[in-house]
């Protein structure tokens, strides 16, 4: 797989990014078979808000900070010895914090979204919030340390790894949401302490400094405008799952979850080139960077749109075979979020262009537009059209997204083009102390 702008090296890592992202999905898709086949459209839904909530959770109260570490370790930073250590603290500072939160709000969570769940059972799987958030975290460490081959096999064990899990639970008698949340936290721990073992073994944390208030504070900076964009990109792409769980309840979510699943396979290169190309765009000059996704985006969008005909074909005949007739409404949802994801080419390299110039905010405000449409939409639809109506909501959100991304992207490389000295002014200065 090579496009244009993407040499042969970084066609290799854009390959290995698609595979494990594949992997990551077959066992992600295999865990979601077992559990439909054994609990129903009900557990499906359980074990769908607990891949979410406790992520968005750990993200928000750690400031952003997996989609800060990579510019770091990639840019600015990189030299800083201090910096290790400081990602360190501030993984167990949110995470534990997170955790702490949640078992406060677990009689709130469980009236919302866990109402097949006792209160006690919601409290212990706020533990996910710390465990998500070391995985992420460390993910970013990886790919911000040029070691994608690492990032990569992350990517693949934190789902892989709930399937052994998760089977040696049941094994042992233990069933239900109890085996759900307790694989899920087993998956998580064997992920991370595999990736920090493998990061200190090749030597970055060798001469590492104490923890470091200061640059913790403009990691925060950053990943705060980052963290926007992310939180505002989960949202778009998952914030149907909650206003859906809300207002329809588990089985009709249990539904959706597997027509979305379906759907985001077509997300699996958007997310791989954004995954390669945002540490590559932060180590070149802005207008390389330009001229690079500029080159790039015909390419990639016209990839893309063409790989949503064949998942369109195969939602048809595979859902309901796969999963059994119970699912065969998912069917009509798997089409319309096809549609919405077929632009996402587009988003793929513009996010890893904004991501790499040191601007996330703007990615922030492209997301926001998505936001705004998939709540207004989701309350006017879902009432009336269940499932359906979250999947068109949700695909005008992704399109008005990306066209927010390119109105952006093309001020941005239109500014490019002026002077050296304009160029210089125009790119954001990101202060280390």
């Amino acid at each position: 797989m090579k496009l244009p702008s993407i040499s042969a090296q970084g066609s290799r890592g854009l390959a290995s990014n698609v595979a494990a992202r594949v992997g990551a999905l077959v066992s992600l898709a295999l865990a979601t078979l077992v559990i439909a086949r054994l609990g129903g459209p009900a557990a499906v839904g359980v074990y769908a808000l607990l891949r979410v909530l406790p992520s968005l959770a750990g993200v928000v109260l750690s400031g952003g900070l997996p989609g800060a570490v990579t510019y770091f370790l990639a840019g600015p930073a990189r030299q800083d010895r201090r910096l290790p250590l400081t990602i360190v603290v501030m993984t167990l500072v949110g995470g534990g914090l997170g955790t702490v939160l949640w078992a406060v709000m677990s009689p709130v969570l469980t009236h919302l979204f866990f109402r097949d769940l006792t209160v006690g059972l919601v409290a212990w799987a706020g533990l996910t919030v710390l465990t998500q958030l070391q995985v992420a975290t460390v993910k970013s460490f990886c790919q911000g340390s040029d070691d994608l081959r690492g990032a990569n096999w992350v990517i693949l064990l934190e789902e892989f790894t709930f399937l052994p899990a998760y089977g040696i639970l049941l094994l042992l008698g233990i069933r239900g949401s109890v085996a759900i949340i307790a694989g899920l936290l087993l998956a998580d721990v064997a992920t991370f302490v595999w990736a920090w073992r493998r990061i200190v073994r090749r030597g970055r944390f060798r001469g590492a400094r104490p923890p470091s208030w200061p640059l913790g504070r403009t990691i925060v900076g950053y990943g705060t405008r980052a963290q926007v964009g992310g939180v505002l990109s989960l949202l778009n792409l998952r914030l149907d799952f909650l206003i859906l769980g809300g207002l329809a309840g588990p089985s009709i979510l249990g539904t959706y979850a597997i027509a979305s699943k379906f759907a985001e396979l077509l997300k699996i290169l958007p997310m791989a080139l954004t995954y390669v190309l945002y540490p590559r765009y932060a180590n070149q000059t802005r207008s390389a960077a330009a001229a690079g996704a500029r080159e790039l985006l015909p390419r990639a969008a016209a990839t893309v749109a063409l790989a949503a005909v064949p998942l369109w074909l195969a939602a048809t005949y595979l859902l309901p075979i796969v999963y059994g007739r119970a699912f065969r409404p998912a069917i009509e949802p798997a089409h319309i979020l096809l549609f919405g994801l077929a632009a996402e080419g587009v988003a793929g390299v513009i996010t890893a262009f904004l991501y790499g110039i040191g601007r996330p905010g703007l990615n922030s405000i492209a997301m926001g537009a998505g936001v705004v449409v998939t709540v207004a939409l989701d309350l006017l639809l879902i009432p009336r059209f269940g499932a359906v109506g979250a999947a068109v909501a949700s695909s005008a959100a992704y399109v008005s997204s990306t066209m927010a991304l390119v109105v952006l992207f093309h001020y941005l490389t239109r500014s490019s083009k002026r002077s050296p000295g304009e160029q210089v002014a125009l790119r954001p200065r990101m202060e280390v102390p």
